[in-house]
C-alpha cells in the first residue's frame, strides 16, 4: 500500500527557511514520479516542484524557482522540500504526491493517484 506522511510546516517570519519532509512507504523513489504541491482555501491547487523518476529531472513552478529545492533521499524513502527566502504569498497546506508515472507534470493534481495529508506553512509579513 502507498501512503505518503508530510511533515515539517509551522509559522514562520517572511525570509525565513522551512525544510518539508514526506516519508513514503510502498513504493521506491527509483519507479514513482513525485512532487509537492500547495492550497490556500478558495483556490486552486498549484504544483510547485516534482522530480520524474525516468532521469531524476525537476521542474518547479515560476512562483519558487530559485528559492525552493525539491530532493529525495531514496535510502530513507523520504522526500523533502526545501523553502528559502520565503514569502507571505508562500502561506498554504503543502502535500506531497505520487504517482506510477515515470515523468512528472505540474498540474492541478488529477496527474497524481497518492497523496499526503498535507502540512500547514504559515509566512508572516
Amino acid at each position: 500500500e502507498v501512503q505518503l506522511q508530510a511533515s515539517g510546516g509551522g509559522l514562520v517570519q517572511a525570509g525565513g527557511s522551512l525544510r518539508l519532509s514526506c516519508a513514503a512507504s510502498g513504493f521506491s523513489f527509483d519507479d514513482y514520479a513525485i512532487a509537492w504541491f500547495r492550497q490556500v482555501p478558495g483556490k486552486q491547487r498549484e504544483g510547485v516542484s516534482c522530480i520524474s523518476s525516468a532521469d531524476g529531472s525537476t521542474r518547479y513552478a515560476a512562483s519558487v524557482k530559485g528559492r525552493f529545492a525539491i530532493s529525495r533521499d531514496t535510502a530513507k524513502n523520504t522526500m523533502y522540500l526545501q523553502m528559502n527566502s520565503l514569502k507571505p504569498e508562500d502561506t498554504a497546506v503543502y502535500y506531497c504526491a505520487a504517482d506510477t508515472a515515470r515523468l512528472c507534470i505540474l498540474d492541478s493534481g488529477s496527474w497524481y493517484n497518492f497523496w499526503g495529508q498535507g502540512t500547514q506553512v504559515t509566512v508572516s509579513s
